[in-house]
């Protein structure tokens, strides 16, 4: 019988902690599924917001993932600290040279919209926005990796046949790769589940064609639907997520992250257009095409 002061299996703390960040969020994602059901909350949001961690307070973490406090302490511990701060400083060493004025600047106008006795400006609400956006572009730059990104691009080249599955806010960036893509003189389809129609509209599929599947947090059952009915059709897949925690992060053929910045609870999509557009670009590179017959097209002059 076990003893009532021992945590169970799943939330016994490591032997010591992890020597880094890196290594941190490695752990996460390789322990995920035995987490209990509050720290994988936990868990995705560090996975997610790594940068934020070291500015982030515990009952700001505790709100963005509906938890009580005592569950960040009890994750912290479950991966070998003394408790959040420990597990925060890791964040900090690793991060304090990507800290920048932007970041600090954007805890200062959270803080004068929570204090009442304050007036955000309209371009001060402004300017909340844009920096979230820049923010996100710069982690996009640190953080790409180089070799799903070229495998991203080997699929494209190398796949007759296109299909690009993207609901609600991740509908817009879905169009605008489609839109790139069309370009290529591939056969490119826009899943656009137009009246529920997302299985019919998926049923032409086959091995070998290329399925991208755009979606973030809470990650929409749609796109999942699509993305398995395209493993099921032995497609090819390249997902477009923010974390590796993300149910469509699985078995993809190509793995592209990337965690856009936030304002006012709106997130943006600047930084998944950005790397939509390069990966067109890398795709046109490869294909050597030619950029004036892109904006030249017979049959549609004025």
């Amino acid at each position: 019988m076990p003893r009532p002061d021992l945590p169970a299996n799943d939330e016994r703390p490591l032997a010591r902690p992890p020597i880094n960040a890196e290594r941190l969020l490695q752990l996460i994602t390789d322990e995920y599924d035995t987490l209990p059901r509050q720290l994988k909350r936990i868990a995705s949001y560090m996975s997610q917001q790594s940068d934020r961690i070291m500015v982030d307070r515990i009952s700001d973490i505790a709100r963005e993932c509906e938890v009580h406090p005592s569950a960040i302490v009890r994750f912290s511990q479950r991966f070998g600290f003394s408790g959040f701060s420990e597990m925060q400083a890791l964040f900090r060493t690793a991060y304090t040279h990507k800290a920048s004025p932007v970041q600090n600047y954007q805890q200062r106008i959270r803080s004068m919209i929570a204090n009442q006795s304050q007036h955000a400006s309209d371009g001060d609400l402004a300017r909340e926005c844009i920096d979230a956006t820049r923010s996100s572009i710069e982690r996009l730059g640190r953080e790409l990796d180089d070799v799903a990104f070229e495998k991203a691009v080997d699929l494209i080249v190398n796949a007759d046949n296109i299909y690009v599955v993207g609901v609600r806010r991740s509908f817009a960036v879905a169009d605008y790769l489609v839109y790139n893509l069309q370009h290529t003189h591939k056969r490119i389809h826009l899943v656009s589940g137009l009246g529920g129609s997302y299985r019919e509209q998926m049923r032409s599929v086959r091995s070998g064609d290329l399925v991208v599947a755009i979606s973030f947090t809470p990650y929409a059952k749609e796109t999942q639907h699509c993305l398995r009915y395209a493993r099921q059709q032995q497609a090819n897949t390249l997902t477009l997520t923010d974390s590796h925690l993300s149910p469509l992060a699985r078995n993809a053929n190509s793995l592209l992250l990337v965690n856009e910045g936030s304002a006012l609870a709106f997130r943006s999509l600047s930084a998944t257009l950005c790397l939509c557009q390069a990966l067109f670009v890398a795709v046109a590179y490869r294909l050597e095409l030619n950029v004036d017959e892109i904006h030249e097209q017979a049959g549609f002059d004025d």
